[in-house]
C-alpha cells in the first residue's frame, strides 16, 4: 500500500544518528543523503524519508499520528527502543511490553518520540 513514508526534522545530522541506530537495531543499512539533503532507508518493502520541510517552516511531529515498524522479535522490538533512547529519542507511553490488540492477540509494543518529535513505534505480533 504504502511507497514511502517522509517525516520532516530542522536538525538531519541528529535525525540521522536516531535513526541509524533505531533502524540498525531492525536490521535496516545506514541511511543516506540525496542531493536534495534528505536520508533514505530503502528496504525491499519501501522507503522511510527524513526532509527538512519544503515550505521553510519548522518541522513538527504529527498530533494524534504514530508510524509504525514491524519486528520479529520482542528482543528486536527492545533493541530498537535501546538505541533509540541511546541516540537522543524520548521512552513514551507504557514501557516496552506485551499488550493485547483491539483485533484480538497479543501484541509487543515498544513507543519513542525521535528527536524531532515524531511519534514510532516498533511492533511484534505473537
Amino acid at each position: 500500500m504504502f511507497s514511502h513514508i517522509m517525516i520532516g526534522t530542522d536538525d538531519i545530522p541528529t535525525a540521522q544518528k536516531f535513526y541509524d541506530a533505531v533502524f540498525g537495531a531492525i536490521g535496516v543499512p545506514e541511511g543516506k543523503i540525496d542531493p536534495k539533503g534528505r536520508i533514505w532507508y530503502r528496504t525491499a518493502t519501501g522507503a522511510f524519508g527524513v526532509s527538512k520541510p519544503i515550505d521553510g517552516a519548522p518541522a513538527t511531529g504529527a498530533n494524534g499520528g504514530t508510524i509504525g515498524f514491524t519486528c520479529d522479535s520482542p528482543e528486536i522490538a527492545d533493541a530498537w527502543h535501546a538505541a533509540g533512547v541511546a541516540n537522543g529519542g524520548t521512552s513514551i507511553e507504557d514501557p516496552p511490553g506485551w499488550r493485547e490488540s483491539a483485533a484480538g492477540g497479543q501484541i509487543y509494543l515498544a513507543y519513542l518520540r525521535d528527536p524531532s518529535g515524531n511519534k514510532l513505534c516498533a511492533l511484534h505480533r505473537a
